[in-house]
This record gives C-alpha cells, structure tokens and sequence, in this order.
C-alpha cells in the first residue's frame, strides 16, 4: 500500500515554539502608538495583554517553551497528521508529490487553537476573567470559545456581520463552548455605533470588529483582548504545525520544493513555512507563496507602509503591507482572508523577497475545493481553497514542464460549517470580484503619515 497518512505520538508534539525573529534578515520596524506615533512599550500594551504575551511579542529568542498545561490541551488533537495527497495527484496526472498538513481535526476545526489555547492559558495566569475578541469568518470565534472553556474564560466574540449572517452554525459552536457573540458593527460599543451612523446597513470588516474588541477590553479592567492572527506571539504559536511537519517529512524521506499557504493575517502562512524559513535563510533553495483573494489583495496591490491594525484607530500602527484601514472588502464566503493588512513578519518578508504572493478569484477557488473535495474526501475551508488552487496550478505546471517537484500545503480548517458557500458556488451564484485599483489608492490615501 501507498502510504497516505505520516503519524507522530503525542510524545513528539514540539515542546517549544520557534521565533522566526531569531533569523530573520531584518526585523519589521517597530509599532507606534497611535497618539503620539513613538515606538510602543510594554506599559503602553499592558492595557489589553497579559505580560507573557507582550515578551513574546518583542523576543527575539530562537525557542520559546510551551507550557505545559498548553502541552496538555495541545494533545486531544496534536500531533495532526500529514497527508500524501495520492487522489488528487492522479487527477492531476502529475509528477509532483502533493502532501497537505491537516489541522481540521482539532476540536474547533482549524488550526486557531495553536494560539487561543496559549493565549487563554497567559491571561488566566494574569488572573484575567473575560476576553474580547473579533472574527471574520468565525474560525478565530470559535477557536478562543473553545480555548475560554477550557481555562474558565468568559468570552465575547465581535463577529463581522456579513459572516456573521453567512455562517450561523459557527455562531451557534462559539455559542456552544459558552461565548457571547456579537455581529460586528453592534450597538454595544462606541466605535461600533459610530460605524452604524456612517452605514447602518455595513456588512463589516475584520477592522471594525478588531475596533470593537480593543475598545471593550480597553474599557473593562477584568478583560483583555485576543487576536487571532497578525502579531508576532501569534504566528509564534502556530509553528507547532511547521515543526511537526519537519518530522514527518523526514519520516517520509521528503523535503517541499514550493510551500503553499493562504494567507489573510498571516498566521496559517507563517505557522506552516517559518520553520523552513529558516532552512531557506540558511541557503535551502525553496519558494514560499502566500496566497490571497483578488477582491482583497494585500500583498499583491497593498503599500508598504504604517497603518492601524484596525479601522477606528484604536491599535498601534504597524508596518505592513495594506489597503488602508477603512478598507471593506466584499462579502466573500472567506471571511478569515478578509483584513485590510498583513502580519508584520509576513510582510518584511515578502519585502525582502522569501516569500512570493499571488491572488485568485472565489470562482477558481471553489473549482480547486470541489476537485479536493471529490479526490482526496476532506471539504476545505474557503480559506484553505485559495492554497488549493495555488497548489494545483503548481502541479499542472510540473505536469506541463515535466518537472518532479514537492509540493506542501495547510489544509487550514475543514469546511463543513461553510456549506452555504458551497451551496452558492453549486447553484452558480458565486461572483469574481477584482478590487478596482481606483478604489484602494481612495483608501490608501487616507493612511496617517508618519515622521
């Protein structure tokens, strides 16, 4: 038989986290405080994060050990499973080998609980007793529900209304796991009634939400905010996947050519590649790519420059690559890659050229997803279908050149709480939309100018 699935035992699950800042050729600039434009300290964040997150935030030490009660709740579903994807393969009549790290099986369904269980973990220390949080999609939602039941959190989502419509059976699993949740722009904060004066009928962005969870946590003594992606701690967290991966490609006798990622904040991108970043940096020849929707194309179209992480300026400003921070994408059923912005490592290095990006359309995406889906079994998230038409255009042009390569992607999250985007691709009601260039200099002219 063909081996289709490479195991690890619970004993092989990383016992640190790897800090990708440790190697990196030059450090993303430093955040500014949103008044007075200086670099941010530890006292300035100290408002809405536990201590422990922030000298994550800011190290630049090579390894950082993972607790371990975090160890504990990491294995009712770690170590995931790394697939050879033989099925999908032999469709594709191709010569390259296409492996996929699938972190579906944890118990919220993606592979957000790498970092809302540490997070949950750091607060409760902290003696915090509620968190605000935002999600899009509903995969971060549901991912620090799960992480807040675990460690007697409460909760409370701002979830961007468009999704939150879109998808009422994440609602109903964050209600489950004992959140509250909230469609974003509400009437419970002050940003969010401001953003309904300007727009009752807004569907929302990851911006206005991320408004509204910063202004709740900054407003409640008991409560700190926590952010599914963006931030160094964050994609911190998410190694675990690369690091596990690293093993079982070794097991396997395989190492990737071309590392494939989905990328929205940036964490799915920079938990699977950074520990083969690190071999890239150390002269491995390898590509990564990022991949992003055309109606919200960061890397693709966005600018480099100092931009708020959300849009009623409440956050630090950070260097990104970014559309603008009043940027409201189109409602595309893949919430979790509609922010404005990219993480700040991402997007250094993209800079400086050891990553790639490319963008695609939710037509293409859903024919990549439906042709997984019906090959290798597994329905994916919208999100991890933009990865999947990546991957297959890749393994077309190894077909088309001839070329042996090693292809690698994370099957983020599975899709059986997304139907309703099935549905509407099966029944043709899907729309393409390219964000016209036109309207991102609109927005991107409105960026706070620094120095």
């Amino acid at each position: 038989m063909q081996e289709t699935r490479i195991l690890l035992s619970e004993k092989e699950i990383p016992k640190q986290w790897y800090n990708i800042m440790a190697d990196m050729p030059n450090l993303p600039q430093p955040p500014l405080h949103p008044g007075t434009k200086q670099p941010v300290g530890p006292a300035d964040l100290s408002a809405i994060f536990p201590m422990a997150l922030i000298e994550q935030e800011v190290s630049a030490q090579r390894w950082i050990d993972i607790p371990e009660d975090v160890l504990k709740i990491y294995s009712l579903w770690r170590p995931s499973p790394l697939h050879r994807a033989h099925r999908l393969e032999e469709l594709l009549k191709t010569p390259a080998k296409i492996y996929y790290k699938y972190e579906g099986v944890s118990p919220a369904g993606s592979h957000k609980p790498n970092t809302s269980i540490p997070q949950a973990y750091y607060n409760k220390k902290a003696g915090i007793k509620r968190i605000a949080t935002e999600t899009g999609a509903g995969q971060w939602g549901s991912a620090m529900a799960l992480a807040g039941s675990m460690f007697g959190l409460e909760v409370t989502v701002y979830m961007v209304r468009v999704s939150y419509n879109q998808k009422p059976y994440r609602r109903i699993a964050m209600e489950t796991w004992g959140a509250t949740v909230h469609p974003s722009p509400s009437t419970v904060t002050n940003s969010g009634r401001k953003f309904l004066e300007a727009d009752p009928d807004s569907p929302g962005s990851l911006g206005m939400a991320i408004s509204e969870a910063v202004e709740d946590a900054a407003t409640h003594s008991d409560t700190n905010y926590a952010l599914g992606s963006v931030l160094n701690h964050v994609l911190l967290h998410q190694t675990v996947i690369g690091l596990e991966s690293k093993k079982q490609f070794e097991i396997a006798g395989d190492y990737p050519d071309v590392i494939i990622g989905c990328c929205g904040g940036g964490s799915n991108l920079g938990g699977l590649s950074f520990p083969f970043l690190h071999d890239k940096i150390n002269g491995k020849d390898m590509r990564i790519v990022a991949v992003e929707p055309t109606s919200c194309p960061t890397l693709t179209k966005g600018e480099f420059r100092y931009d708020f992480g959300d849009t009623a300026g409440l956050t630090p400003l950070l260097m990104m690559y970014t559309l603008g921070h009043d940027f409201i994408p189109p409602g595309i059923h893949a919430g979790g890659l509609r922010y404005h912005a990219d993480a700040p490592l991402i997007c250094q290095l993209y800079k400086d050229k050891l990553i790639e990006a490319a963008a695609y359309g939710q037509t293409a995406v859903f024919d990549a997803a439906v042709k997984f889906a019906r090959s290798e079994g597994i329905i994916p998230a919208p999100e991890t279908a933009h990865a999947i038409a990546a991957v297959m255009d890749e393994a077309v042009k190894c077909r088309e050149e001839g070329k042996k390569k090693t292809i690698f992607f994370n099957l983020s999250g599975h899709g059986y709480l997304d139907l309703t985007a099935y549905a509407d691709y099966l029944s043709g009601k899907l729309d393409d939309y390219v964000y016209p260039d036109e309207k991102i200099k609109e927005s991107l002219a409105k960026l706070p100018v620094i120095g």
